[in-house]
């Protein structure tokens, strides 16, 4: 029976963040001064043990925990609750002495030494041992205490390990994915190429920056087998508070579009989705609208893959963080857009790294909420008391959803073999960059967009966007086919369907694996563009969009053209194509070249009427979300810019003010405005947008 999914036990929006009072021990009155600092600041959790092991164990079995208990009970004492971490991430030296092969072998087959943190073979049962000791004692003593919301199982898990206990068990993952028969994954491999056949499980190794890296299939199944590894250590640590302490949720911290985990894999094992956000802010390559797009897209990331449910905000900074190339600090009134961005996107939580900034080692100058100062009036401390007051007046958005009416299929397996394939241009295949773009395009049309995988389910939404859809099984071809045939509408681009499960070519013709007939038409070719070269392509109505990277010459079969290529050996060729299927009013469009994002937003904005999906004007440097219940929705309204912007007509409550807008409504430079609708007694916002014009249909 599938595991029931345990709710968070609370009532209220989350604020807070990482708190290491191990490091204060020997100053209670710095520990008393923080929870003085904290209650003003509106916060009301704190994650604690995060790095604490060599505290909690000073030496093997020697555990001491009355200080942490005694910080717990002082917390929950001041209503502060604690999200409780595993000490995982990082080992106290003693560990590393006595137990060698805990160390992590890295891609050169080198043994590391002691020292930084995630530098523990997941594989290694010694270190899974003293993991599991010690989350025992953790869950023993504190599983019952009032205030433990959340256990945190370690931190940021990440890396890989090639040492022989890896090597070994890959080969058994290996075994058992391809039944024991060889000759079934030198098929799926292509290993003849070169000569590089296997005869024996036991002959593989992991892809060796000094050995065996030429195998796409080998490259991909390492990752993979990654993910596995580290989602079975993960579990192993679950499975203790799962016994142990069942009311208690578990979560991890997940790490933007961290490229070396398929985080969708994991999160299954998890109760809670948490992630630390990070953008750079105020950069000088890119608008501070762009920036924070981008990071609505992560948190749209997190919110796929906790469907119905909201996700948790675990890490961000109030101020600068000390590992960016440049650690800029945030702006006044920048942090309080960012925590509203979090709850607009679907988060409960707006929580930080780190309540008080340490005095030495490596994230000395890392931002706090505390500075070194100590102080509870510096600019930083009352931006982050502004937000928790903030906070306290959205506690009725706690546990509200936000409802997308499209998606856009974003997986790892597919970012991992686009990354590794050996062909278009390296520097320009861009993936992330090209389903970021997509999603800025539907946020700027007020259209909100779940990212998601090609394995879930897509019959909720009326668009599904799936930009470089590289590789593609058959189940899943499939899906996509009674997706567009149950009326949907799906957008897909250049580079399609290349690939299977093990990255072997499709024949006859991309996109392969049946979708052709789909689409009703094919790459014959594609036409990498320097980025001097030019094209284009004509539609209907007379406009061009620009072509750059890349372009793919299509055959068509039945799909109707809509644009052509204005150059080249292939101009006058079908560029862009849609096909209609069924009775329903599902279509599957196809764009063969990377284009401009004017041109590409026309498309989609058509694309989406044809769905159903109302599309609408937002204002420049404004981002727009709806997070609903079933009684209210709450519109969130940010504007980035350096100007006063006006919004659309809405009704309902000013949430923030706690009154009745007027006709007009403004948002001011670098501020939010929050309005609340009764559903089915109010117009939503945005309904006096004006449509995007359509595009005509080609010849």
């Amino acid at each position: 029976m599938e595991r029931q999914r345990i709710a968070l036990a609370n009532q209220e929006l989350l604020h807070g963040g990482d708190y290491n009072p191990e490091q204060w021990l020997d100053r209670p009155d710095i520990l008393k001064e923080d929870i003085r600092m904290m209650k003003k600041a509106g916060v009301n959790v704190a994650t604690l043990g995060v790095f604490s092991w060599s505290v909690l164990e000073p030496q093997e079995g020697d555990y001491h925990l009355e200080w942490l208990k005694d910080i717990m009970d002082r917390l929950y004492e001041n209503g502060i609750r604690t999200i409780l971490a595993t000490p995982s991430g990082a080992k106290p030296a003693w560990l590393d002495e006595k137990y060698p092969e805990a160390l992590r072998t890295d891609e050169r087959g080198q043994r590391r030494h002691h020292g930084v943190r995630h530098n523990h073979c997941m594989t290694s049962p010694d270190f899974r041992r003293k993991v599991r000791e010690i989350n025992v004692r953790l869950a023993e003593h504190f599983g019952k205490h009032p205030g433990l919301i959340l256990w945190h199982i370690s931190n940021e898990l990440g890396g890989a390990c090639f040492c022989p206990l890896c090597r070994k068990k890959f080969q058994e993952y290996l075994s058992d994915k391809f039944h024991g028969d060889i000759e079934t994954l030198n098929q799926a491999w292509w290993t003849t190429f070169w000569s590089h056949r296997y005869q024996r499980f036991d002959q593989i190794e992991p892809p060796f920056a000094n050995g065996e890296n030429s195998i796409m299939g080998l490259n991909l199944e390492w990752k993979r087998f990654t993910t596995w590894n580290m989602t079975d250590y993960m579990k192993s640590e679950i499975e203790v508070f799962r016994s142990l302490t069942p009311q208690i949720p578990v979560t991890t911290n997940f790490m933007k579009l961290y490229p070396g985990l398929d985080y969708r894999r994991m999160a299954k094992e998890l109760d809670v989705i948490s992630w630390d956000s990070y953008p750079r802010y105020h950069n000088d390559y890119e608008s501070l609208y762009d920036t924070c797009i981008e990071n609505a897209f992560d948190h749209s990331v997190m919110r796929g893959m906790c469907k119905d449910r909201p996700f948790l905000l675990m890490e961000s900074v109030p101020g600068a963080v000390n590992w960016h190339e440049f650690n800029k600090q945030k702006r006044p009134g920048m942090h309080k857009l960012a925590a509203v961005q979090a709850i607009a996107c679907g988060s409960d939580s707006v929580q930080y790294f780190q309540w008080r900034k340490s005095r030495g080692s490596f994230e000395q100058y890392h931002g706090a909420v505390v500075d070194h100062l100590g102080r509870d009036d510096t600019r930083i401390f009352r931006e982050v008391e502004q937000t928790g007051q903030i906070l306290k007046k959205l506690q009725p958005v706690t546990k509200s959803i936000v409802r997308a009416q499209a998606a856009i299929l974003f997986d790892w397996d597919n970012r991992w073999a686009i990354d590794d394939m050996k062909g278009l241009s390296q520097q320009k295949k861009q993936y992330e960059k090209t389903c970021l773009s997509f999603y800025r395009i539907l946020a700027r049309l007020g259209v909100e967009a779940d990212i998601i995988s090609r394995r879930d389910d897509m019959g909720g939404y009326g668009a599904v966007f799936a930009p470089m859809m590289y590789l593609i099984e058959e189940d899943t071809a499939e899906r996509l086919r009674a997706y567009v045939r149950g009326g949907g509408q799906l957008f897909a681009t250049y580079l399609a369907g290349y690939v299977d499960q093990n990255t072997l070519c499709y024949l006859g013709g991309f996109p392969g694996a049946g979708l052709k007939e789909l689409f009703g038409a094919y790459s014959e070719e594609v036409d990498t563009l320097y980025p001097s070269d030019r094209n284009g392509i004509r539609f209907a109505d007379g406009s061009i969009g620009e072509v750059r990277d890349f372009a793919e010459v299509l055959r068509v079969q039945d799909a109707e053209i809509l644009g052509t290529y204005t150059d080249d050996y292939y101009a006058g060729g079908a560029a862009v194509t849609r096909k209609k299927c069924g009775n329903n009013g599902g279509a599957a469009w196809y764009t063969g070249a990377r284009l401009d994002d004017k041109a590409m937003e026309k498309l989609i904005a058509r694309a989406l009427t044809e769905a159903g999906i109302p599309v609408s004007e937002i204002p420049q440097e404004v981002e727009y979300h709806c997070r609903e219940n079933g009684e209210y929705r709450y519109h969130f309204w940010l504007n980035y810019g350096k100007e006063r912007v006006k919004i659309p007509q809405v009704s309902g409550e000013d949430f923030l003010a706690g009154s009745c807008p007027a006709q007009e409504n403004f948002v001011e430079p670098m501020d939010v405005r929050i309005f609340l609708e009764r559903k089915n007694t109010g117009k939503a916002a945005g309904s006096g947008m004006a449509a995007i014009p359509e595009m005509e249909v080609m010849g």
